[in-house]
């Protein structure tokens, strides 16, 4: 049983009411979801309020869940619009990303050439450039940011990212090659180059 069939199989439980299911759920992703939403803000316990905030309004939504997409994909999308919603309520700015390239199992090109010190692009990984990504990725408009965060540091599929964003993938697909020409134009001001990523994105 894949993943996504056993999500569903805790789903089903806890709308039959076992909510110690839930709690499974919660054990599995609440890493990832306090990840995702301090893409958003600024402080980790603020963060870790709007994670729980996030999970309780998913434990309000399950009754009308249908499996109609993986159960992860619908959770970040309540975790994004909570976050959203955390934000223009306190009228906070978007942080800096913190590009956490030790943690993604599905690391992309990007992130596995910054992090390979045998590289140029890890030998020359100073914090000017981090800084300078962070930044780029800061920058960027929130629908941007959004699709690069879940591409590029959790691995999402572009399906995945389209159900979580609520757009087409064609959509998702433009946006990530924007993030992606914006940020690499932003690299190329510190190594020659950038990242040479824009080639390979259509």
């Amino acid at each position: 049983m894949g993943p996504d069939a056993s999500d569903l199989s805790l789903v089903r439980r806890v709308q039959r009411g076992e909510r110690g299911a839930y709690d499974l759920l919660v054990l599995k992703y609440q890493h990832k979801v306090v990840k995702l939403v301090m893409r958003y803000l600024r402080n980790p316990a603020d963060a870790e309020d709007v994670a729980q905030e996030a999970f309780v309004k998913a434990y309000r939504a399950l009754p009308q869940f249908r499996g109609d997409s993986a159960f992860y994909t619908w959770l970040y999308r309540i975790a994004i619009n909570t976050a959203k919603n955390a934000l223009a309520a306190r009228e906070r700015n978007p942080v800096s990303y913190e590009l956490d390239l030790h943690n993604s199992d599905e690391s992309s090109d990007m992130a596995s050439r910054l992090k390979d010190p045998e590289t140029p692009e890890g030998l020359a990984l100073t914090e000017e450039i981090r800084d300078t990504v962070n930044h780029a990725i800061e920058q960027l408009p929130e629908d941007l940011r959004t699709a690069i965060v879940l591409r590029e540091l959790e691995g999402m599929s572009y399906e995945e990212i389209a159900a979580s964003m609520d757009c087409p993938v064609g959509t998702v697909r433009s946006r990530i090659f924007r993030a992606r020409e914006a940020i690499d134009r932003r690299l190329r001001e510190v190594f020659d180059g950038g990242l040479g990523r824009t080639e390979e994105l259509v």
